[in-house]
C-alpha cells in the first residue's frame, strides 16, 4: 500500500523544482481523460499568463523528428503547439530543471499521482464515471494501480463523462474529503487522414451523411464509441485495440474488409490512434478522425479551488 511506508519514504525523499509542481494522475490504468486534462490545465496556466510547461515519461516513446515522441506527447506536442514546452523522460526532475533554466516556474506533472520521486503541491486525480475503480482490484486482477484508499492523498477530484455521479462521489467521499469537480468530452471537430498522415477538416454536413467503422486503441474504447454515437455518428461496427497499439499493414487490411462488410462509408479513430498508425496505409475505405477537448463543468471553481491549495500548501511550507 503506497500510503504506509512506501510512500512515506517516497514523500521524504522527493526531489523539489523551483517552482510549483500540479499532478494530474489516477488510480486506474488508462482511460480517465489525463491527457485531455493536462492539455485544458496547462492551457489555462498559460492563459493565464504563468511560465508553465508540462513534465511526462511519454509511454513506448520512439523518436520523430529527432525528439522523443508516443501518442500522448505527441497529441500534447500538437495541442499546445510552441506555447508551452514539454520535456520528455523518465527522470522528471530531470527534464523540470532544463524547463526551469528556461524560465518555466510552473509544471503539470502528468501521470504523476504515483510518481513519489518528485515533490508536488497540488494532486489532481481523474476518475472516469464509466469505470471509476476498474473492477475493484488492483493489477493485474483488475484496473486499479492502488487501493481506492489512496484517494486520501488528492488534493482535487475529477469526475470524467459525466456531469453528475453521485454513487462515484459517495465511494470517493469515504476516503478523501477533497473537492469533487466533473469534466466531459466534447466534439472539437473531424479531420480526414490523407497522404503523409495529413488532415483535411471536414464540414459536420459531411461527415453526418456517412456511415462509420469505429477502432481505436485507448484505455476505454467503449466511451470513445458511446461518444461517437451521441455525437450523432452513424456506427455501425467498433473495434478495440489494446492501449497505445501499434497499427501493423495487416490491420489496416482487415479493417477496411470489415468496413465494407459492415455497409459502411468510411472509418473513424481518436486522435491518439493517428500517431500509431503512421507506419501503415489505407487504399480501399477513408479514415476519419474525431478530435475532442475536455470541458470542465465548473472550471472558475476549479481553478478556485486550486489556487486555494496551492495557497494552503505555500503557507504551511513557510510556517
Amino acid at each position: 500500500r503506497i500510503k504506509a511506508a512506501a510512500y512515506e519514504r517516497g514523500v521524504r525523499g522527493a526531489k523539489r523544482l523551483p517552482g510549483t509542481v500540479v499532478s494530474v494522475g489516477n488510480i486506474t490504468a488508462g482511460g480517465t481523460g489525463k491527457t485531455p486534462m493536462v492539455i485544458w490545465l496547462a492551457g489555462e496556466l498559460a492563459g493565464e499568463g504563468e511560465k508553465v510547461g508540462v513534465l511526462t515519461r511519454g509511454y513506448r516513446g520512439s523518436s520523430h523528428n529527432g525528439l522523443p515522441q508516443s501518442d500522448e506527447v505527441a497529441i500534447l506536442r500538437s495541442r499546445l503547439g510552441e506555447s508551452v514546452p514539454i520535456a520528455v523522460g523518465a527522470d522528471r526532475f530531470a527534464s523540470g530543471m532544463k524547463l526551469a533554466g528556461s524560465g518555466v516556474d510552473h509544471f503539470v506533472l502528468d501521470d504523476g499521482f504515483q510518481h513519489l520521486q518528485l515533490a508536488r503541491d497540488a494532486d489532481i486525480v481523474m476518475i472516469d464515471a464509466s469505470d471509476p475503480f476498474g473492477g475493484g482490484r488492483c493489477l493485474p486482477a483488475g484496473r486499479l494501480r492502488e487501493p481506492v484508499s489512496a484517494l486520501d492523498r488528492a488534493d482535487l477530484i475529477v469526475i470524467t463523462r459525466a456531469e453528475r455521479a453521485p454513487a462515484v462521489e459517495t465511494r470517493v467521499r469515504r476516503h478523501t474529503g477533497a473537492p469533487i469537480f466533473y469534466a466531459v468530452t466534447e466534439l472539437r471537430d473531424v479531420v480526414r487522414l490523407s497522404g503523409a498522415n495529413r488532415l483535411a477538416e471536414v464540414a459536420p454536413a459531411e461527415w453526418r451523411a456517412l456511415k462509420f467503422f469505429a477502432f481505436c486503441g485507448i484505455g476505454n474504447a467503449a466511451a470513445f464509441f458511446t461518444d461517437l454515437r451521441a455525437w450523432g455518428f452513424n456506427v455501425k461496427e467498433t473495434e478495440a485495440y489494446p492501449d497505445h497499439y501499434r497499427y501493423e499493414q495487416m490491420d489496416a487490411t482487415e479493417l477496411e474488409a470489415r468496413c465494407r462488410a459492415n455497409e459502411a462509408d468510411a472509418l473513424i479513430c481518436t486522435e491518439k490512434d493517428i500517431f500509431n498508425l503512421r507506419e501503415v496505409q489505407f487504399s480501399a475505405a477513408p479514415v476519419f478522425v474525431a478530435r475532442i477537448s475536455l470541458r470542465v463543468i465548473d472550471a472558475k471553481g476549479f481553478s478556485m479551488a486550486l489556487r486555494g491549495v496551492l495557497e494552503s500548501k505555500r503557507t504551511g511550507a513557510a510556517m
